[in-house]
């Protein structure tokens, strides 16, 4: 029997350059290889159409989404309704094949009731109610304050909609809990996180030279993150300390460079960013964001050496044991300081290793996720 499988995606997932796509696009490679044939709908808003996804996929479809008050509706959060799509849903309706819609944004079909009979998988990249009161708490201005309120408060109401009437699947046991207690929803599973085939755990020569924070920098709790650090931690210590990432605000990128031991990277290439984690001696990453898995502490993990972070930034995702946990200034000053001429072990690798190849695997992982929707 044939598996054709419509997947919906949030965005165009190429190329592979900002957190969210990472799951999306190895997730493709991965199950087109236990013989799914995938027919891909993506929103654009700026990607534009990408022919390298057309080699794991039967069909790939393209779709405005409907960004600023074009894509504003009393009843749905921002997110949803901005991918309401008659086109897509019409597209859909043509056959009977399950329909994986990839995060909350992409679940307008599972309130429409014409979907109603129709195999339906979610795959939960945040709890998104959580993601954006914490965007809330972190905003840079009034105007985004608001919005990320409203827009949480309005994700709470639907999420809470939706939870009995698909089958989910979390990122972390943290985001499955929650939607079991708080919305009732009993069909819900872990999926780990899908990566790149070349990742490998691998043995690190000698000591790296810098700290380093990376990430997205034009997101307001990442530059909150960032600053934080230049002026509570490294204030303090006078280690070598490079914060890199996309899109920094000019004030973030002044006060990098307002010291001697400190500086910033501004959009450096893939190839960059990843010379850096592995050259790094610490990859220092708190977050103010409290649910789904970061990918940047994934990366870090797979390709760099130590890692201190918040407990927000491993968030009960299993990766706790690989990390040195700090919440305070000083100590985080302290564990740096600890760290910095601290080889990284044999032992340590071998327990990375074992942890990421149980964890990480996207051939189980994939084939666990065909037997989810066809059985067997």
């Amino acid at each position: 029997m044939d598996k054709h499988l419509h997947i919906i995606s949030f965005t165009v997932p190429y190329p592979v350059n900002q957190g969210g796509v990472y799951d999306v696009f190895y997730k493709l490679q991965a199950l087109q290889e236990q013989g799914v044939r995938i027919h891909l709908h993506c929103f654009d808003y700026g990607r534009g159409e990408q022919p390298e996804l057309n080699q794991f996929c039967e069909s790939v479809h393209y779709y405005q989404r409907q960004t600023g008050h074009k894509g504003i509706s009393t009843a749905l959060p921002y997110i949803v309704a901005s991918r309401k799509n008659e086109d897509l849903n019409e597209r859909l309706l043509q056959d009977d094949h399950p329909i994986f819609m990839e995060g909350v944004h992409c679940t307008y079909p599972i309130v429409d009731e014409r979907f109603n009979q129709r195999k339906l998988f979610v795959r939960l990249h945040n709890v998104e109610y959580h993601y954006y009161n914490d965007l809330y708490k972190n905003a840079s201005t009034a105007f985004r304050k608001l919005y990320f309120k409203r827009e949480s408060i309005m994700l709470k109401s639907y999420e809470r909609k939706i939870a009995q009437r698909a089958t989910f699947w979390g990122m972390t046991e943290a985001d499955d809990d929650v939607y079991r207690k708080e919305f009732g929803c009993n069909n819900i599973e872990q999926l780990p996180l899908y990566v790149p085939p070349h990742w490998q755990v691998t043995e690190k020569n000698g000591n790296g030279s810098f700290c380093l924070y990376h990430g997205d920098l034009s997101i307001d709790a990442n530059e909150k993150a960032a600053t934080w650090l230049l002026e509570k931690v490294f204030d303090k210590v006078e280690i070598p300390f490079v914060i890199a990432g996309q899109n920094p605000s000019k004030k973030l990128e002044e006060l990098a460079h307002s010291k001697g031991h400190t500086c910033l990277v501004a959009n450096p290439s893939e190839r960059e960013m990843q010379d850096m984690i592995a050259k790094a001696q610490i990859n220092i990453l708190p977050s103010y964001t409290h649910t789904g898995i970061k990918i940047k502490l994934v990366n870090a993990i797979f390709n760099g050496r130590h890692c201190i972070v918040n407990q927000a930034t491993v968030n009960n995702s299993g990766l706790e044991s690989t990390c040195h946990i700090a919440e305070t200034p000083e100590e985080f000053a302290q564990k740096i300081e600890e760290l910095f001429f601290t080889p990284f072990t044999s032992a340590e690798t071998t327990h990375r290793k074992s942890l990421t190849d149980t964890l990480f695997n996207n051939e189980r992982n994939a084939k666990k996720q065909v037997g989810w929707i066809w059985g067997g």
